[in-house]
């Protein structure tokens, strides 16, 4: 075995330690990014669990929804599976699931509260009304906020004031935040106008005519006292209980096969 000076070329002896210097420095690096990978699917037995970032939501209702416990062999399935349970309850934004040692660690960020409800510009439909409305909804003081429940109520609304005539009718919402993770709920209803009847046709009538049949109904065109009776208002409702005069009247003399094929 040969050796030369520190300045000469490395003998095989140096070289083989450096081989396996480095192929250890390389499995310790190996070995220190495999919680950022392979640690996500490591098996644990819960020793304990924390939950973070709660404001108004009790701990205890946390521990609830979600189905894990202390002592439960948890891997990662089985947090994906809690973090759809907790997200189910509809209280939480984000949530994120780990683990400190074997602490499971569950941080949250709450969805806000309704600290009021505020509504201007309605008049044909009353506010208690709508506020009953929302309340059954789900949106009332104290209730936490979800943004999708605002913008279906918000197009059932307009579809209320489209049942009555009121086919400008427009509504805009406001969501304000406030301190301690609540928000405030402004609705501004501009309801427009009723739409007026101009004309009434009856097509393939041959039987009975025209104003036979139109005297049957409701709904009439605009005429002298409209203005006092708003007979020459359009509203779904009344057009449903004028077809099914129509219906009664045909049917009462014998026309069993009558059919109204459409309306617009």
């Amino acid at each position: 075995m040969t050796h030369q000076g520190p300045w000469g070329r490395a003998s095989p002896v140096v070289g083989t330690i450096l081989k396996k210097r480095i192929n250890l420095l390389l499995a310790l690096a190996l070995l220190l990014l495999a919680p950022l990978g392979q640690a996500q699917d490591a098996s644990f037995i819960v020793a304990d669990i924390r939950v973070e970032g709660l404001q108004r939501i009790s701990a205890g209702s946390v521990f609830a929804a979600m189905p894990l416990a202390v002592g439960d062999l948890v891997n990662a399935e089985a947090i994906r599976a809690a973090s759809r349970s907790l997200f189910a309850t509809g209280n939480f934004d984000d949530i994120r699931i780990g683990r400190d040692g074997n602490v499971l660690v569950v941080i949250v960020a709450e969805r806000p509260s309704i600290s009021e409800i505020n509504i201007e510009g309605n008049k044909a439909i009353e506010t208690e009304a709508l506020l009953d409305g929302l309340r059954g909804a789900g949106l009332a003081i104290g209730q936490v906020f979800q943004r999708s429940t605002l913008e279906g109520m918000q197009l059932e609304l307009q579809r209320q004031y489209v049942q009555q005539g009121r086919y400008d009718a427009n509504i805009e919402t406001e969501v304000l935040p406030e301190p301690r993770n609540r928000v405030a709920i402004n609705i501004d209803v501009d309801e427009g106008t009723v739409a007026a009847i101009k004309h009434i046709n009856v097509v393939g009538n041959e039987v009975f005519s025209d104003e036979e049949l139109t005297d049957l109904l409701e709904l009439q065109t605009t005429g002298w006292f409209s203005f006092f009776t708003n007979d020459d208002k359009y509203s779904r409702e009344k057009l449903t209980g004028d077809l099914e005069k129509l219906n009664s009247y045909y049917l009462d003399r014998g026309y069993l096969q009558f059919t109204i094929n459409s309306t617009q």
